[in-house]
């Protein structure tokens, strides 16, 4: 029973990168681990025998497995860390406090310096980071001290001191790295300004450095100064290929619970991230089954109460995604823009990623409560006034105006009722039009189901915009059957949704499953149509080719495909086998045929 529930966890993994971790059948946590692609590196502990004997007693010893989704690998690595060294893992490396991942501190000063370290003070400095490699930061501090003279020394350059000339310049002024503010001789709001513009590049934002240095490129190259050029065209290369630091720590943000909150028509994912001293060291996701028609916001202030009591939270501050009554003594916060609206994004995500594994492991052993779900969720947003369990949808297929036929597929409660497909051919249409053989078509299914006291569909979506809705609109009215079935029609430019008498179309969201159903249903009404198309442009060409052969009817072209099946087939015949079907006179006439055709 164990292993059943481990595969169907680790078969709804995502395959995005993040931290997996662990757990043994008391709750303890065995192991945390980092990924690129979360399914795959999961799998490969459960595919194969492992040679180290640690690694097969623990994986034997796993019981549940937990995730945590992040934007990059990057993040993941550090995440990976933060979580190690909080939790400290049976199976895991124990990771020193005194090995971290280096930072580019802007100091909090006179005339700031930019240096790297791996000590965060809480002097008012800011810093940016974590990175994973001092490479990284050696680059970026080369790249910034290149465009932006700044000091390197640790004097306090308070105003007083350099009006009484304390100090001197030093070798970095005479070697122009440094433009000699120790004298005075560099205004405090340039190298402020400077400053501002190193604050955005570190944060990613370097559209006017990137300016600058392409100018300053043009200008060497214009004073044909080449190796300048090159050297400043390294830079820019350097900062377009920079990727901006993790989001997943930072040390502004400390001492926060973030909650997100994810819900449908049955349920409803609130997504907890604990963060302390800029670094997340938990993540966990609620499942609430609705009772009523309860609001997110009132299962969100139900569920910040609930985890926090539950994991002994003592934070101060909540960030959320929209305002709720909160106990007294606690700030909230809903962060619009910046690193706190990232990691109200990241915990969003989480609890997107918790909902989907939840569909796909109910589809899988709770196959009801799946279909139960997505029928109310397509009811709601169609604006449906039952659940459409039974759903038709037509699709015209005449290419260059030959051989015009419909499709009728079939949808029974989500699925693909294939029995139940219908081809058309359209009989009182003259010519390529669209608009009369779809009223054509769902004039002759409904009249047919009517006549032999078939139940009706519940939807009936049409593949076209307003034009094919009116004309089956036309049909149904004919019928008797306006109003008693709910028609709409699907445009594929925008996968806009008409609804009968609103010249507004609905447009669904892009990822939602009701439109995914619907696209699904779209699609296969187009390949059952055009599959039938191609038949009948087959078999319309091969019997007109026999036709040709003079002394060769209609009659003897079915005799022959009903005998030999295949046009191949009558080519490779012998003359007796032909003989045999159609008679030694008409066998000479066919032989003679093929003979004379061009050979491959």
């Amino acid at each position: 029973m164990a292993e059943a529930s481990l595969k169907l966890q680790v078969s709804t993994l995502p395959s995005t990168p993040g931290v997996y971790q662990y757990y043994d059948k008391d709750g303890t946590l065995l192991y945390i681990g980092k990924a690129k692609n979360l399914k795959k590196r999961v799998q490969s502990y459960f595919n194969k025998e492992h040679e180290n004997a640690k690694t097969r007693i623990l994986v034997r010893k796993i019981r549940d497995i937990k995730h945590i989704v992040v934007e990059t690998e990057t993040d993941a690595l550090l995440l990976e860390n933060n979580l190690i060294k909080k939790y400290q893992p049976r199976y895991n490396i124990l990771l020193k406090d005194d090995k971290t991942y280096p930072w580019i501190c802007i100091k909090n000063e006179r005339f700031p310096r930019v240096f790297s370290t791996r000590r965060l003070i809480k002097d008012g400095s800011e810093y940016f980071g974590p990175y994973t490699n001092f490479k990284t930061v050696h680059a970026l501090l080369d790249l910034i001290k290149g465009l932006y003279p700044l000091r390197n020394c640790n004097y306090d350059l308070a105003e007083d001191k350099i009006r009484n000339n304390k100090y001197k310049v030093c070798l970095e002024y005479h070697l122009g790295n440094c433009m000699g503010p120790c004298e005075g001789f560099y205004a405090e709001t340039a190298y402020n300004e400077n400053i501002e513009a190193i604050r955005n590049i570190l944060k990613g934002n370097f559209k006017e450095s990137l300016l600058l240095f392409k100018k300053q490129m043009y200008r060497f190259a214009d004073d044909l100064l080449f190796e300048d050029a090159q050297k400043v065209k390294e830079k820019i290369d350097a900062l377009e290929n920079y990727q901006s630091r993790s989001m997943v720590v930072h040390p502004t943000i400390s001492n926060v619970d973030v909650f997100s909150i994810i819900s449908d028509e049955s349920y409803a994912y609130v997504n907890y991230l604990q963060v302390s001293y800029g670094a997340i060291i938990r993540s966990h996701t609620l499942e609430i089954k609705k009772k009523l028609d309860e609001t997110d916001e009132a299962l969100l202030e139900l569920s910040v109460v609930e985890l926090r009591q539950r994991f002994n939270s003592l934070s101060k501050e909540l960030f959320v995604p929209f305002s709720i009554s909160v106990e007294l003594g606690v700030k909230l916060h809903i962060p619009k823009v910046g690193d706190k609206k990232k990691i109200l994004d990241l915990s969003i995500r989480n609890a997107k990623y918790y909902r989907l594994e939840r569909f796909k492991q109910s589809k899988i052993v709770d196959p009801d409560r799946h279909e139960k779900r997505i029928m109310a969720q397509m009811k709601k947003d169609l604006r449906l006034s039952e659940e459409p369990r039974h759903i038709e949808c037509f699709d015209n297929s005449n290419i260059q105006g030959s051989n015009p036929v419909a499709a009728c597929v079939v949808f029974k409660d989500g699925k693909p009722s294939k029995k139940d497909y219908r081809k058309f051919h359209i009989k009182t249409v003259e010519g390529p039009d669209d608009f009369a053989s779809m009223e054509e078509v769902v004039y002759r299914r409904y009249k047919r189901l009517q006549e032999e006291k078939q139940p009706l569909p519940q939807l009936i979506i049409i593949d076209g915009g307003k034009g094919q809705l009116s004309s089956s609109l036309k049909a149904l009215d004919d019928l008797g059957l306006r109003g008693k079935i709910a028609i709409i029609g699907i445009a594929k430019r925008l996968e806009e949704l008409f609804y009968p008498d609103d010249p507004i179309p609905l447009y669904l969201d892009k990822k939602s499953e009701t439109l995914k159903i619907i696209q699904q249903l779209r699609n296969e009404a187009h390949r059952f149509g055009i599959t039938f198309h191609r038949q009948l442009r087959s078999k319309e060409a091969l019997n007109t080719a026999l036709e040709t052969i003079p002394g060769i009817g209609e009659k003897t072209v079915i005799e022959l495909l009903r005998h030999f099946k295949s046009h191949k087939r009558i080519g490779e015949a012998s003359f007796d086998d032909l003989a045999k079907a159609i008679g030694a006179s008409r066998a000479q006439k066919v032989k003679a045929y093929f003979q004379s055709l061009p050979s491959n």
